[in-house]
């Protein structure tokens, strides 16, 4: 498996959006420089009141699909 730790700063509206299928993928920042680009429906996981806010592990297959999100700082 691999994974990528990312830069999510998302405020609620943005991830309203994202939950309500007007924007199909996230594209963040890796803590290393690089985009990255993930399905939406990854932050239903990890979203609360205020948004998406830290520093989150990205999990994929060796085929590149996704798996999980866990967050490694904030909420």
């Amino acid at each position: 498996m691999q994974t990528i730790d990312v830069v999510i700063n998302l405020n609620y509206d943005e991830c309203l959006a994202h939950y309500e299928g007007r924007i199909a993928n996230v594209r963040t920042r890796s803590v290393d420089g690089r985009w990255v680009i993930f399905p939406a429906e990854a932050i239903r996981r990890v979203v609360g009141r205020d948004g998406v806010r830290g520093i989150y592990r990205l999990s994929f297959s060796e085929q590149g699909r996704f798996i999980s999100i866990d967050p490694l700082t904030g909420r």
